[in-house]
């Protein structure tokens, strides 16, 4: 760690001789670069610098203890020796936490897709109860959240919904729900008694600024059309739902929820970006396998990541091997250990490959 440490304060150095180098001042923009990286880096520095002066101070005490100390100053140095090697190691935690690279997307909103899998009815009610749970973490944390598309079932499942999370910090705590999560109940469907297994998938995605990425409107087909389901007269007669088609990824994007065509086309714009921000950044990710492979698992759709036993009230996280007898909190949307759990894994990994 200390050799890291040394290149990056030697980093920070060399960047604030750039910074007061009038040719470089000339060109703002470049400038402007460099000050958010020696920004970046400045809390890491300061915390090193005092890294090496308790360390310093440590030493000097130490040497002092070894020269001949009547009974009092010894019991004094021993003592400061005791409190200094105890900031010492909190300072040593604190570097081993800056030192882990920062997702930049950790501070964004989120968009949730979650789509019924195998298990036809049964696996839309599956994914109901996903829904609930995530809308009653998102309430427990008082964050904002708002349906941007859904497909209902006439038994209160959903085939396909789309809502979006606003909070500080959302993504950072809901990276980690991507994937195939499994349930295994006896169906309200099921006169015979016998447990199913049934499957829904998870999709989050960082909410992507207008401003991050250019999208040509030429590049886009919108087409309007009827919404179907319940929702009022107008449902069937308006031209009120809208589909979006990029052609050069051939993303395709609907939404239905509003009455006006303009909301669900606002809609359906933020849906769009969020999912091209994350084809980007799977782009980025597979570019940089040694990366991903340290994460918590991939964010594969097809990854199936954990399962919900109903009759032993029991959910598994398969990526970290954490099992807890308490579903009935989860369903209720108490997700806090599972989610502190995967995320102090993956910053346990990531501390390896920064070290």
């Amino acid at each position: 760690m200390w050799d890291k440490l040394k290149a990056i304060e030697e980093h920070y150095e060399l960047l604030e001789e750039k910074l007061s180098d009038p040719e470089v001042m000339k060109d703002q923009e470049k400038w402007k670069k460099l000050t958010m990286e020696h920004a970046d880096l400045s809390q890491t520095v300061e915390t090193y610098r005092r890294l090496k002066k308790v360390t310093q101070d440590i030493e000097a005490a130490g040497e002092l203890l070894k020269e001949k100390q009547d009974e009092e100053m010894q019991a004094y140095l021993q003592e400061e020796i005791a409190e200094l090697q105890e900031q010492k190691e909190k300072i040593e935690e604190q570097l081993k936490r800056l030192l882990i690279p920062r997702d930049p997307n950790d501070e964004k909103d989120v968009i949730m897709e979650i789509r019924a899998g195998a298990g036809g009815e049964e696996a839309a009610l599956f994914a109901a109860n996903l829904l609930r749970i995530y809308l009653r973490y998102s309430e427990n944390r008082q964050w904002i959240t708002e349906i941007l598309d859904s497909h209902p079932t006439d038994m209160g499942g959903v085939k396909e919904i789309v809502f979006s999370i606003k909070g500080r910090g959302a993504y950072s705590r809901l990276k980690f729900e991507s994937g195939v999560h499994r349930v295994q109940r006896i169906p309200t469907t099921e006169s015979g008694g016998r447990i199913h297994t049934s499957t829904a998938t998870v999709a989050v995605l960082p909410e992507a600024e207008e401003v991050e990425l250019s999208i040509n409107p030429q590049e886009l087909r919108v087409d309007t059309f009827c919404a179907t389901g319940p929702g009022g007269q107008s449902v069937n007669t308006t031209h009120s739902a809208v589909r979006i088609t990029h052609h050069p990824t051939n993303t395709v994007v609907s939404c239905q929820d509003e009455k006006s065509q303009l909301k669900n086309r606002e809609k359906a714009m933020r849906v769009l970006r969020a999912r091209l921000l994350d084809r980007l950044i799977a782009e980025q990710e597979k570019e940089q396998a040694e990366k991903r492979r340290s994460q918590v698992g991939t964010g594969d759709r097809s990854e199936r990541i954990r399962t919900y036993n109903y009759p032993q009230n029991r959910v598994t996280d398969h990526r970290i091997g954490l099992t807890l007898h308490k579903l009935d909190r989860v369903l209720e949307g108490e997700l806090e250990e599972l989610i502190e759990a995967l995320t102090a894994h993956e910053r346990a990994e990531q501390l390896k490959e920064a070290l």
